[in-house]
């Protein structure tokens, strides 16, 4: 059994259009290689910053992004058993683990669907676009357009008036 600690750059494609952990910026692994029988058993933690867009507001959004990761790295002349898929056994190439795609496998669902600034964010005001955290009392009047016959009707009144 051997612990590891490492910061990397994170590879491409770490999350997806709306948030995601850009690339090249730091991961921190903190992880724990035992041998088993299989092969290598990787277990632990990715620690990384995630960039976004609020999808409420449009802004800008930074978080910090936690991942637990386990996966087994099997010894590649090991024997097969009828019906093991390879496409799901993640192999040892050579004396080295490669392990980009069990972080993005570990990372991206880690990472929240709907990235916002706040829990609270109001979001953009759907007539305008204006942002409704900047003004809370932002309100646009409209009348129901069942109503607007009626609306012209109290306008002729006003006028005979």
């Amino acid at each position: 059994m051997r612990t590891v600690r490492r910061t990397v750059p994170a590879p491409q494609g770490l999350g997806t259009e709306v948030v995601g952990v850009p690339a090249g910026s730091d991961l921190e692994l903190d992880l724990r290689l035992e041998a088993v029988m299989e092969g290598v058993l990787v277990t632990g933690k990715v620690h990384g910053t995630a960039a976004g867009e609020c999808v409420r507001c449009l802004d800008a959004v930074t978080m910090d992004v936690n991942a637990d990761l386990l996966e087994l790295f099997a010894y590649p002349d090991r024997d097969r058993e009828a019906g093991e898929e390879d496409d799901d056994v993640r192999e040892l190439d050579g004396d080295f683990i490669v392990l980009e795609d069990a972080v993005r496998d570990a990372v991206v669902p880690a990472l929240p669907f709907q990235p916002v600034c706040r829990d609270d964010c109001p979001g953009l005001c759907s007539e305008c676009g204006a942002r409704l955290a900047d003004d809370p009392e932002h309100v646009h009047e409209s009348l129901d357009p069942r109503w607007a016959a009626l609306q012209g009707i109290l306008q002729d009144d006003e006028k005979e008036s």
